[in-house]
């Protein structure tokens, strides 16, 4: 088992895309289901901004909502339970330029934050989780 921080995780990928493409992808709740493996097949619910998906670890409903900041390219996941979320992740995207490279290249970091209730081995699923989740992004985005 690997051994991750006990507080946070971050995960980052230099994707080959433009920031704004990203950010788009990424800020789309439909598109949240295709690659965040606790929460697939996104659907709406009847609460204006609020979303569920399935977890493909447990088949357990997840809910979300989305918080954009579209001029800094950061994106809020507030997540929880139907009738109570947190902002438990948050991912930021580095537009080429600023690091650099061209404007069809930008950075992705998406950052978790442990709750006080969470076990070590939630804990390490999560981070596991995410480690993965990145390269599907990269993926999913570099084919489109």
């Amino acid at each position: 088992m690997n051994v991750y921080d006990p507080l946070c995780h971050t995960v980052s990928a230099e994707i080959s895309v433009p920031a704004e493409a990203a950010f788009r992808y990424l800020a789309d709740p439909k598109k949240l289901g295709l690659w965040a493996l606790g929460c697939f097949d996104t659907q709406s619910t009847d609460k204006d901004g609020l979303y569920k998906g399935t977890s493909l670890f447990d088949g357990s409903e997840a809910w979300f909502r989305i918080e954009t900041d579209p001029k800094r390219f950061l994106i809020d996941y507030h997540v929880g339970d139907s009738t109570h979320q947190l902002p438990r992740i948050s991912t930021r995207i580095v537009p080429g330029p600023n690091y650099g490279r061209d404007s069809e290249h930008c950075i992705v970091s998406m950052t978790a934050w442990r709750t006080s209730d969470m076990s070590n081995h939630r804990w390490h699923r999560l981070c596991a989780t995410h480690d993965a989740e990145i390269l599907m992004i990269q993926a999913q985005l570099e084919s489109q």
